[in-house]
């Protein structure tokens, strides 16, 4: 079964904790060993696992990734979000992480994040757990 879980942003460029939902998702599935598949279907967003102790992470992320990429730019796609794209090439579409004894395994440190590149708005990642 795919499971869909609703995001909104806030700002046009923003990391969004999504861990504890990921996890209350696996815990719910009842799956003890596995798989979770998550997958991000906009071409201006994506998905990364990265350090969440500390939020000033997420913003130098954001802001490095502002700098590579920025907003306006001599780009050819018209509507006025092709850094919104290129930053969502950069960081990718999709996780895969492994389940063991009802949890996802992470490091200390990480967390998962949802990547908006071109908020504010509704999103939604799918979730998939093997």
């Amino acid at each position: 079964m795919i499971k869909r879980l609703n995001i909104r942003t806030n700002k046009r460029n923003e990391l969004v904790d999504i861990t504890y939902e990921i996890r209350r998702l696996v815990r719910e599935s009842g799956v003890r060993e596995g798989i979770c598949v998550i997958f991000c279907p906009h071409t201006t967003a994506g998905l990364t696992i990265n350090e969440n102790a500390d939020p000033s992470v997420r913003v130098d992320i954001s802001e490095h990734l502002s700098s590579l990429v920025p907003e306006n730019k001599n780009y050819k796609h018209l509507e006025g979000n092709a850094d919104s794209h290129i930053k969502s090439v950069i960081v990718g579409q999709s996780l895969s992480l492994i389940i063991e004894n009802g949890d996802i395994i992470l490091g200390t440190w990480q967390g998962i994040f949802f990547c908006e590149f071109d908020g504010p708005r509704s999103r939604y990642v799918l979730v998939k757990i093997i």
